[in-house]
């Protein structure tokens, strides 16, 4: 399970940089995106510690606004460092998804040869 944990990580910074990066947004909204996607057991209690660090790292910028349901949200949005790491993470993460479709693929046809 902790394997598993560590590339979810990974994959859901790549994912809420793209999230971001089609418009600013607040964390709740993010989660909210990420569960339609089909990742359901997904909580704010995952994203917003990423959230803050990715904001560490510079990858966004958070401003608090006012909201009409209570205490003001932070909306985030993507630096230019944030768009080139959200690039690389495109072009990786394509990179891997296809080795790894091949590995199975290949078992696949084997398996029904």
């Amino acid at each position: 399970m902790a394997k598993q944990t560590q590339m979810l990580k990974g994959v859901l910074e790549g994912c809420i940089l793209e999230i971001i990066s089609q418009e600013e947004t607040y964390g709740y909204a993010v989660c909210e995106q990420l569960v339609q996607a089909g990742f359901s057991h997904i909580n704010e209690g995952i994203v917003y510690p990423i959230l803050i660090r990715l904001e560490k790292k510079g990858w966004l910028l958070a401003e608090k606004r006012p909201s009409p349901y209570g205490p003001k949200r932070k909306y985030y949005r993507l630096t230019e460092m944030g768009e080139r790491e959200r690039n690389e993470f495109i072009l990786h993460w394509t990179e891997t998804k296809g080795r790894v479709d091949q590995i199975f693929e290949r078992r696949i046809s084997d398996e029904n040869a």
